[in-house]
């Protein structure tokens, strides 16, 4: 299998389609927003979102990107960020929220490494032991709907409005 750049750009430019402002994208945008907890989550969320989409339209734009991107205003959750460019690029919906959610894990499990006595080997353990709740998820999210969103997690988002208020952190929230 050849995986030079060259290849991998033409498979993906063979891919590429207009992804154009969509009201929905929009709405679902605002709704994520207003879903943010705290002043904390909805920076953590948003500089994200911002930091990928200027990062993939700087090195990995497709046809319709500023305007998709414009279209969404200066607040952008991360999730959406996320979705707009795996659409952009053609990437199946199933393939891009697999990636998404196994980043995720792989982040939070990174994070733990660094603070816990953890160690890399029991690191990547976690992150196998991750692999069917992460299927799950994927699964559920594939089949849920616009009244699915949301959820809860009271201790944590209240810790997080703890957090954003202290004077010395290890990390945004």
């Amino acid at each position: 299998m050849d995986f030079s750049s060259s290849k991998i750009r033409e498979g993906t430019r063979s891919r590429q389609k207009p992804v154009s402002p969509d009201s929905a994208l929009t709405a679902l945008n605002a709704h994520a927003l207003a879903l943010a907890p705290s002043k904390e989550r909805y920076l953590e969320t948003t500089a994200q979102g911002t930091a990928f989409l200027k990062t993939v339209l700087d090195a990995w734009a497709w046809p319709g990107a500023a305007d998709a991107r414009a279209a969404l205003g200066n607040d952008v959750v991360y999730p959406i960020a996320v979705a707009l460019a795996a659409a952009g690029h053609g990437i199946p919906k199933t393939s891009a929220l697999h990636a998404y959610l196994h980043g995720l894990g792989a982040n939070l499990v990174s994070a733990g490494v660094r603070l816990i006595p953890l160690g890399q080997t029991s690191g990547q353990r976690i992150l196998a032991a991750l692999e069917y709740p992460i299927d799950a998820t994927a699964h559920a999210a594939l089949n849920a709907d616009f009244q699915d969103l949301g959820g809860i997690a009271m201790m944590s988002d209240i810790a997080a409005m703890r957090h954003e208020t202290q004077y010395t952190r290890l990390f945004r929230s």
